[in-house]
């Protein structure tokens, strides 16, 4: 169950990041997100259909000394997986966005499965070209903190903020985009694929979206296990993403949005 609640913070584990050839592709910057708070709610279906699974909420906004850009997100257990299962988890991210570059500056990140519990902090060092990665146990405070460094190649997200690079990027049936994933120290390749352009039933009506297919399951990437995974992304103006579906042997997640709230700050 390692990766369960990560598969449920929408579809993060895409935790895209860029490489230099895609990142002049970019046709935005994050100041086009901002004030934006998007809501999610995740169903997980094995035996039982449609178990109410977790809700998830990303918010972005500037940071406190508005230098930068903050990208707050929230998942947490609900409903019948607590009832039922008696599984709960809170993973709550803090990404720093470079408000000309667009690439993360830092992570930090509060991660409950249950009894479990982990603070971690990955830092994004563009000068060393290094990303640091550092995990604390606070009910074992006198433990020695698990770090992991990887080579960064060019600006880098992480999973959060690369769920908004992928938004800019110019989104055409056929299209692929070599990406790079950046998960607590490490580094993965993913191709990106635009495979559709198919309509989508949501809270914004019936809507246009491009079908993305991240190929982040398999040997030596991000999820080492068989899987699929699919987002639909508005096309629009916004590329607001409306669904993800999650096939891992789990089972199958389907999380659609619930609500959209667009405020300048």
């Amino acid at each position: 169950m390692k990766r369960f609640s990560l598969f449920l913070l929408l579809y993060a584990a895409v935790g895209l990041a860029l490489t230099g050839s895609a990142v002049a592709q970019i046709n935005s910057n994050p100041s086009f997100f901002n004030g934006e708070t998007l809501v999610y709610e995740g169903k997980i279906s094995k035996i039982i259909q449609g178990i109410a699974a977790a809700d998830m909420t990303f918010t972005f906004g500037k940071s406190a000394d508005a230098d930068s850009f903050l990208i707050k997100t929230d998942a947490r257990s609900k409903g019948t997986l607590l009832k039922l299962f008696r599984f709960s988890f809170l993973q709550q991210y803090e990404t720093t966005v470079d408000p000309e570059s667009f690439r993360a500056l830092k992570t930090v990140k509060d991660d409950v499965q249950k009894e479990r519990v982990r603070k971690s902090e990955a830092v994004f060092d563009y000068v060393e070209k290094k990303v640091t990665f550092t995990e604390t146990n606070p009910k074992e405070p006198m433990r020695a903190p698990r770090t992991i460094a990887s080579d960064l190649k060019g600006d880098t997200q992480d999973l959060v903020s690369g769920i908004y690079v992928l938004r800019t990027l110019p989104l055409t049936v056929g299209k692929v985009f070599e990406l790079t994933v950046s998960d607590s120290g490490l580094v993965y390749q993913v191709p990106v694929r635009v495979t559709a352009r198919e309509v989508q039933k949501s809270i914004l009506g019936r809507v246009v979206c491009f079908r993305v297919e991240p190929e982040v399951f398999g040997n030596n990437r991000l999820i080492e296990q068989k899987g699929k995974m699919v987002i639909w992304i508005t096309d629009d103006e916004r590329r607001i993403p409306v669904r993800s579906r999650i096939n891992t042997e789990y089972g199958k997640i389907e999380i659609k949005l619930k609500s959209v709230e667009l405020r300048k700050q």
